[in-house]
C-alpha cells in the first residue's frame, strides 16, 4: 500500500477529529445559557434536598471543581489536552459520576442491540432488493419494490411504537421496556441472557424493520445498474445458470457500494438509536445522551459524540485501506 497515502489519511483523519470534536464543544455552550450546575443544585432546593441560601457558594465550588469559572478559550484548551487523553471528565448533572464509567455501563447494552440489528437488517434487505431488481427472480420478489419503499420511509421510533403496542400491549408477548425484568440479579447466567434477549426483541425489531427497507433500496438501484452492464451480458451468452450469474457478477459487484454505508453504520451504533431507546426505556447510549442533553450536561454530551467522532473517523479511515482488496479495480497507487 502507498506509503504517502497511508500518511496523508491519518492526518485527515486526525484533522477530522480535531473539527469535529472542536464544534461539539463550541456548540452547546454558545446554543443555551443554560448552568447545569445551577439547574441541578435549583432542582434539589425546590425538593427540599437543598437549603436555598447556600446555593450560590455550591454553584462557585462546582464551577470552579469542573473549570468552568475559566474562561472559554481556556476550557477549550483544557478540553483538547482531556480529549487527546480520553479523559472525559465527571458529569456535571451526575457528580460524582464519571463520564467514562457511564458511557462504558451503556456501551454493552447499545452494541450488542445494535450490531445485531444492523447486520440483520443489511444481509436481508440487501438480498431483498437484489432479488427485487435482477430480471430472473420469481414475479412476486420483483413486486416488493413498493413493501420495501414503504418500510424505509417510516422511522424507527414510529415502527417501535407500532411493534410496541401489537406485540406489547395487545399481544403481551414481549416486554414494554428496560434492558432486564426488575430486580433480576446481573449474575451473566443463561437465564440473565434469555432475559435481556426477550427484552430486546422489541426495539431490535423496530431497527430491523426500518433498515431492511433502506438498505433494500439502495441495493436494488445497484443491482438494476449491474444487470445492464456487459459482463453479466456476456455471461447470459455463455449459458451460465441463472443463480450463478446472480451471485457471482450481479450481487458481488453491487454489493460494494453497500459495504461503505454498512462501515459506516456500524461506526455510528455507539450512539445508538436515541428515539427507539428512549420509548422502550432501553439502558444503552442512546438513553445516557438524551438524558444529557435535558440536562444541558455537556461533559457527557462531549464523551458521546467525542466517541462517535473517533468511530466513524477510524472506520472510513480503514474502509480506504481495505477497498483494494473487496476489489482490484481500486488501487491507490499513482499510475502514469
Amino acid at each position: 500500500m502507498n506509503r504517502r497515502f497511508v500518511l496523508k489519511r491519518i492526518a485527515l483523519f486526525l484533522v477530522v477529529v480535531w473539527a469535529a470534536a472542536s464544534l461539539n464543544f463550541f456548540v452547546p455552550r454558545l446554543g443555551t445559557g443554560r448552568d447545569p450546575i445551577r439547574e441541578k443544585l435549583g432542582q434539589l432546593a425546590a425538593s427540599g434536598g437543598l437549603r436555598q441560601d447556600g446555593i450560590e457558594a455550591m454553584v462557585k465550588a462546582y464551577q470552579e471543581k469542573f473549570g468552568l469559572d475559566k474562561p472559554l478559550h481556556v476550557q477549550y484548551l483544557n478540553f483538547l489536552a482531556n480529549t487527546l487523553t480520553l479523559d472525559l471528565g465527571y458529569s456535571l448533572a451526575n457528580y460524582p459520576a464519571r463520564v467514562g464509567v457511564m458511557i462504558g455501563n451503556a456501551m454493552p447494552w447499545t452494541i450488542g442491540l445494535m450490531v445485531v440489528s444492523v447486520l440483520m437488517a443489511f444481509t436481508f434487505g440487501s438480498l431483498l432488493g437484489a432479488l427485487s431488481a435482477w430480471p430472473g427472480s420469481p414475479p412476486y420478489m420483483r413486486k416488493m419494490a413498493v413493501p420495501l419503499m414503504t418500510l424505509s420511509a417510516i422511522p424507527p421510533y414510529l415502527l417501535g411504537l407500532i411493534v410496541l403496542y401489537i406485540l406489547g400491549l395487545k399481544l403481551e408477548i414481549f416486554p414494554l421496556s428496560g434492558g432486564y425484568s426488575p430486580g433480576t440479579l446481573v449474575d451473566y447466567s443463561l437465564d440473565f441472557y434469555l432475559d435481556v434477549v426477550h427484552h430486546s426483541i422489541l426495539p431490535a425489531l423496530a431497527i430491523v424493520l426500518q433498515g431492511i427497507g433502506f438498505w433494500a433500496l439502495g441495493m436494488r438501484g445497484m443491482m438494476v445498474t449491474t444487470s445492464g452492464e456487459d459482463y453479466v451480458t456476456l455471461a447470459e451468452a455463455n449459458g451460465l445458470r441463472n443463480r450463478t450469474i446472480f451471485l457471482r457478477y450481479g450481487l458481488r459487484n453491487a454489493l460494494l457500494p453497500q459495504l461503505t454505508g454498512l462501515g459506516l453504520s456500524l461506526a455510528n451504533v455507539v450512539a445508538g438509536q436515541v428515539i427507539v431507546e428512549v420509548i422502550f426505556a432501553y439502558p444503552g447510549i442512546g438513553t445516557v445522551l438524551f438524558q444529557a442533553i435535558q440536562a444541558s450536561d455537556y461533559t457527557v454530551i462531549n464523551g458521546v459524540v467525542v466517541i462517535l467522532i473517533i468511530s466513524i473517523g477510524l472506520v472510513t479511515m480503514l474502509m480506504d485501506f481495505f477497498y483494494p482488496l473487496l476489489d482490484p479495480r481500486i488501487s491507490h497507487t499513482r499510475h502514469g
